[in-house]
């Protein structure tokens, strides 16, 4: 390997670093309380140094975004080829609480974590990443009501009740909060409700 590649890659696995420091730090702080020097401190460097990566706090959590769901939308490539459009609306939320018990972390700053959203909204690749995720979603709700599965009126508001539908499920869980639901059911709370959330669509399914 050559000095500029070793370089590079120095680079980048610094950028690695500061991206899972800020990740805890938000995590831990919220988003309002953490600064760059939080950041800083996790991986014993300067704020200078951060800097040099990161306009800003804001640009740091804007790159955790931009993570987020590029891994979300990567997932769901793999449902291009499911022909049925139920089918994929099954496996899609199959594949939505799956993302979200694996990475805790970053669904929580995604989805739940406070922060201007102003800013995300400003910059166009972020965005188009969010939003690519929520048009598949429509696209395949589209593809299930022209083949006559679904009665619903407006695809916008159904897949807005199905998304918030899984998403409630995996923030009840990521943030703890199914402490009230019985021992017996707890642990797999999760995929009891899936299992139930599916079978409540192929009730309703024409």
């Amino acid at each position: 390997m050559g000095i500029i590649e070793r370089k590079e890659r120095e680079k980048e696995d610094l950028r690695k670093r500061i991206l899972m420091a800020a990740k805890e730090v938000f995590l831990e702080k919220g988003y309002m309380n953490t600064s760059i020097r939080n950041i800083a401190d996790r991986i014993e460097y300067s704020p200078t140094t951060i800097y040099l990566y990161f306009k800003d706090k804001d640009a740091i959590f804007h790159a955790l975004h931009l993570e987020g769901f590029y891994l979300l939308n990567n997932d769901m490539r793999v449902l291009q080829h499911v022909e049925d459009p139920f089918e994929r609306l099954i496996a899609m939320g199959r594949i939505y609480i799956d993302f979200a018990m694996k990475n805790y972390d970053l669904y929580d700053l995604m989805f739940l974590e406070k922060a201007p959203i102003d800013f995300i909204e400003a910059d166009d690749l972020c965005w188009d990443e969010g939003q690519s995720a929520f048009n598949n979603l429509q696209s395949t709700i589209r593809d299930c009501m022209e083949k006559g599965y679904f009665k619903f009126e407006n695809v916008e508001v159904a897949s807005f009740v199905i998304w918030s539908t899984l998403h409630g499920m995996c923030a009840l869980k990521t943030r703890s909060r199914c402490k009230v639901i019985s021992d017996e059911n707890r642990a797999d709370i999760v995929e009891k409700g899936f299992a139930g959330f599916s079978k409540m669509l192929r009730s309703i399914k024409t």
